[in-house]
């Protein structure tokens, strides 16, 4: 996946959250309306994730160093479940709390009655060009899967997340011009209320698939079973590799890919041939999978009647 193309959609977003937080909150200052709040206090929240995902995507930039040999690739992944905590507790939880209490204290919007509303069509506005973005940067890389299989499977975390936040953005949007409008037409704030209640699950529900998916990035996914395939091909298809006897992938980051696989090669092989042939290997893999960068071949003599061991290591890795 595109590093550029997952910090333009991030910069997108980011700029068009920090306008709708100003509009918001002065709307909020005007007419006191809890959904308007929530709203407010959601945008903050999705800034502030998109600025972590910028860092992160910096900080993970880093060359390796002797304490982290294979580099700060899966540091993306961290910043990635920090934003899905954020959103969480800063977005759901607070939306969730502000429509207990809105909903234990009705009041009816008094004054500057109409501003939420045309601050809210302002706001589905610009978050409408942001999901525009992110969903044209994401079908670049997204090929034919479905958008659940392209979030569930994506390695680079940015455009998944961005994409569920500017969704859950404009759907909360929705929810509170729903409460908003209710609320003016029937001069009763539990309408207010139950939009600010329902931005809050929308938040919550949304951060609970952010960490799930971003837990198991986390954990360490293999290889797709389209890039272990290719990997398979180009290691049996030269000479001196008689099998697979297993082999185990591992993403170290979004585009960096470890591959460890054991061969069996003839008995008869010499040293010089067999590490010619190791050689041959790893260029044929890096060629066919170019994020392949940490590659460990061991050779070995096959036996028919494989380890337990190396029976269940034979099984790839399974992406989230």
């Amino acid at each position: 996946m595109s590093a550029e193309g997952g910090t333009r959609a991030i910069v997108a977003a980011l700029g068009a959250n920090l306008g709708i937080a100003a509009t918001k909150f002065i709307a909020w200052l005007l007419t006191s309306s809890s959904s308007m709040l929530a709203e407010s206090i959601h945008s903050v929240a999705d800034s502030g994730n998109q600025a972590l995902l910028l860092l992160g995507g910096k900080r993970s930039q880093r060359q390796a160093t002797p304490q982290h040999p294979f580099g700060y690739g899966r540091e993306r992944y961290i910043y990635a479940f920090i934003v899905s905590i954020v959103l969480f507790s800063v977005g759901g939880l607070f939306a969730l709390y502000e429509a207990w209490h809105k909903i234990q204290d009705r009041h009816p919007i008094e004054s500057w009655q109409w501003v939420p509303v045309v601050v809210l069509g302002v706001a589905i506005g610009l978050e409408s060009y942001s999901f525009r973005t992110a969903i044209k940067e994401s079908n670049r890389v997204r090929g034919k899967i479905s958008w659940v299989n392209f979030v569930r499977r994506a390695k680079a975390p940015e455009l998944p997340v961005v994409l569920l936040e500017d969704l859950g953005a404009l759907l909360g949007l929705a929810f509170a011009l729903f409460g908003v409008v209710l609320t003016l037409i029937t001069d009763d704030g539990l309408w207010d209320g139950i939009g600010t209640a329902a931005i809050g699950l929308l938040l919550v529900t949304i951060a609970g698939i952010l960490a799930v998916e971003t837990k198991s990035l986390l954990l360490g996914e293999g290889a797709n079973p389209e890039l272990v395939r290719q990997i398979e091909q180009a290691i049996v298809a030269g000479d001196g590799v008689e099998r697979i006897i297993h082999m185990k992938t591992l993403h170290l980051g979004p585009e960096e890919l470890l591959v460890a696989v054991k061969i069996a090669v003839p008995r008869t092989e010499r040293a010089d041939d067999l590490a010619r042939h190791i050689d041959e290997t790893e260029a044929r893999i890096r060629e066919a999978v170019p994020i392949a960068r940490v590659i460990y071949i061991e050779p070995d003599i096959y036996q028919a009647r494989a380890t337990t061991d190396d029976a269940a290591s034979s099984v790839p890795s399974a992406s989230a």
